[in-house]
């Protein structure tokens, strides 16, 4: 039986300038045009997030960034298959207007990955900073944005976690936005 190629994993996050994608609790609010309640929300300009999305076929987001973005009052993946990481959450917690739209699936990233690849996904956007983390532990990210903001938290929850080896990058882009302050930089997984 012949095996489903294996997708893209890529990565499109925020950082504050010490590395950090969150405050302790979980909230966003440190970024700019972060909603009342601590969601991340658009700022004037997306900062390459619509072309980064075109580029995409399915987001695969970790449990507690479900849980951050499932009440927002506007789905923002409409059009995208999505796929919730989790081993505690089943099909039957999802809110009613989201089944049938979001799938839950658990296993390791290698599995994960190859349950993705069978159902025809192509290019991966991982989101969520343990998910992020264990599939960089696995070695299958592809692509990493990180577009740090000039903001300095202290504490939080951070980006990159401990790793077996040293992952070698090579830098594709990068960009300084000059109203935002924010710098962006574009890796790819070095070829072995």
């Amino acid at each position: 039986m012949m095996s489903a190629a294996r997708p893209e994993f890529r990565v499109f996050v925020a950082v504050s300038l010490d590395g950090l994608i969150a405050r302790p609790d979980g909230r966003l609010d440190w970024l700019p045009g972060a909603a009342a309640d601590g969601a991340a929300a658009p700022v004037g300009e997306d900062h390459g997030y619509a072309a980064f999305v075109a580029g995409v076929d399915t987001l695969l987001m970790g449990r507690e960034t479900f849980e951050t973005v499932k009440d927002f009052p506007e789905w923002p993946y409409a059009g995208l298959r999505v796929v919730v990481l989790s081993r505690t959450l089943s099909a039957a917690d999802l809110p009613p207007a989201l089944r049938g739209t979001v799938q839950v699936m658990t296993g390791s990233p290698e599995r994960v990955a190859e349950q993705l690849g069978r159902l025809g996904a192509r290019a991966v956007y991982v989101d969520g900073g343990q998910t992020v983390q264990a599939f960089l532990r696995a070695g299958l990210i592809d692509e990493l944005t990180v577009t740090v903001v000039p903001v300095l938290l202290g504490r939080g929850r951070p980006l990159f976690g401990p790793l077996d080896a040293d992952l070698p990058l090579t830098l594709v882009s990068a960009r300084v936005f000059a109203g935002s302050g924010f710098v962006q930089s574009t890796y790819r997984r070095a070829a072995s």
